[in-house]
C-alpha cells in the first residue's frame, strides 16, 4: 500500500510542498485558511512526517529541553502536561531534565550538555540565567531561545502566577473567618542556591491582607515540601493552636496532611479549624478544601506558545503574561 508523502499532501491541499514544510513547523507566516486546508489533507491522508527526514531536512533538533526542579510533585506534572500538549501540536519532541541538586544543576548549567543541544529551553521555577550570573559571576552563555514559567525576571519570555494576589486573596479571606489565623509556608531555598520567590510572595500578600484587616498572626510555620515533613508541622500546629483556628497552607499538599491530622484528632474542619490551600490539585475538590485555584495547565501551554512564537521566527521586546488565581470556597472553611 502507497504510504502518503508530503508532496501527496501538497497536491491534495493545492500548495506548494514548502507551505506544508511551513505548516508542519508551526511557522508564523501561514496563513489560517491555508494551515486548514493543509492540516485537513494531513487528516484526510492520514499522513506521518518522517522525524528523522525532518531533523536532516530542517537542519534542527525539533526537541525542547525543560529544566524543573523536580518531576514527582502535582504541580509540576499538571505544568508538563500544559507544555508537552502545545509542543506536540507543533510536532515538537520534548526532554525533561530534573535538577534534583547543586551537583546537577551546576552540570546543567555548562555549555556543552545536553539539555542545550534542542532547539529551544524552558526554564521552570528557577531562572537560570539570574542564578548563573548570580553564582557563577558572568553573563548567561547560551543562546538558546528560552522561556521562563512559574516565575518572572527581566529580559525573558515568561508565563507566571500572580502570587502576591494568591496571598492577599487568602489572607482577607483568612481575616474574615475569626479566630487565630495561622499559615504554613514551604521551605524556599535548598543548597544555598536553589531559591524560589513564588512562597516569598504569598506570604507578602497574606500579611498585606491581615495588616489592612487589622488582623494579627498567631503562628506560622515552615515545612519542606514532601508528604512526611508536611505531616509532622500539621502535628505541632494542631498542638499549639488555639481554637477555632483557620490556617493557611500555601500549597494543598501541606493543606491535605492538616486535614488529615485533623480527621486523626476528631477536630471538626470547618468550625474548630478552618483549612484554605493553594494550587486546587484535582484532589482539592473530592476533599472539599477551600483553595486559590491556579490554572497550571493553561500556564504551561501558554508558556510554550511564547517559546514557540520565537522559533518561527518572531523579533520582539521580552514578553511577560500573568496569570491570575482565583478562591474556591468549599467546606473545609464552612462546615
Amino acid at each position: 500500500m502507497h504510504k502518503p508523502t508530503i508532496q501527496d499532501v501538497a497536491r491534495r491541499a493545492g500548495v506548494g510542498v514548502g507551505t506544508v514544510s511551513r505548516v508542519l513547523n508551526n511557522h508564523a507566516a501561514v496563513r489560517a485558511t491555508t494551515r486548514d486546508t493543509v492540516l485537513s489533507a494531513i487528516s484526510d491522508l492520514k499522513y506521518t512526517p518522517n522525524p528523522h527526514a525532518r531533523r536532516i531536512a530542517g537542519g534542527k533538533s525539533y526537541t525542547i529541553s525543560v529544566l524543573l526542579p523536580v518531576v514527582t510533585t502535582e504541580f509540576y506534572l499538571r505544568l508538563l502536561d500544559g507544555l508537552e500538549r502545545a509542543f506536540q501540536e507543533a510536532r515538537y519532541d520534548v526532554a525533561i531534565f530534573p535538577l534534583l541538586d547543586r551537583l546537577r544543576l551546576e552540570r546543567y548549567l555548562g555549555s556543552h550538555t545536553l539539555a542545550y543541544q534542542a532547539d529551544g529551553l524552558v526554564m521552570v521555577t528557577y531562572n537560570l540565567t539570574q542564578i548563573f550570573q548570580q553564582n557563577y559571576g558572568g553573563s548567561w552563555p547560551h543562546s538558546v531561545p528560552s522561556v521562563l514559567v512559574d516565575a518572572h525576571a527581566e529580559g525573558v519570555d515568561c508565563a507566571y502566577m500572580d502570587n502576591v494576589l494568591g496571598g492577599r486573596l487568602a489572607g482577607e479571606y483568612a481575616a474574615s473567618l475569626g479566630g487565630s489565623v495561622y499559615a504554613v509556608w514551604v521551605e524556599t531555598e535548598l543548597d544555598l542556591l536553589f531559591t524560589t520567590r513564588v512562597f516569598t510572595e504569598r506570604r507578602s500578600g497574606f500579611l498585606a491582607a491581615l495588616k489592612q484587616a487589622g488582623r494579627q498572626m498567631a503562628g506560622e510555620y515552615v515545612s519542606s515540601f514532601d508528604s512526611l515533613a508536611a505531616r509532622n508541622v500539621a502535628v505541632q500546629l494542631l498542638d499549639e493552636a488555639a481554637y477555632p483556628a483557620t490556617v493557611f497552607a500555601s500549597a494543598d499538599l501541606l493543606a491535605g496532611a492538616l486535614l488529615d491530622e485533623a480527621q486523626v484528632r476528631g477536630l471538626a474542619v470547618g468550625r474548630e479549624l478552618r483549612v484554605i490551600g493553594f494550587d486546587d490539585q484535582p484532589w482539592a475538590q473530592g476533599r472539599g478544601l477551600t483553595t486559590l485555584h491556579q490554572p497550571v495547565e493553561a500556564m504551561g501551554y501558554d508558556a510554550a506558545q511564547l517559546l514557540l512564537s520565537r522559533l518561527a521566527g518572531q523579533r520582539h521586546e521580552p514578553v511577560s503574561h500573568r496569570f491570575e488565581p482565583r478562591l474556591v470556597i468549599r467546606a473545609s472553611t464552612t462546615g
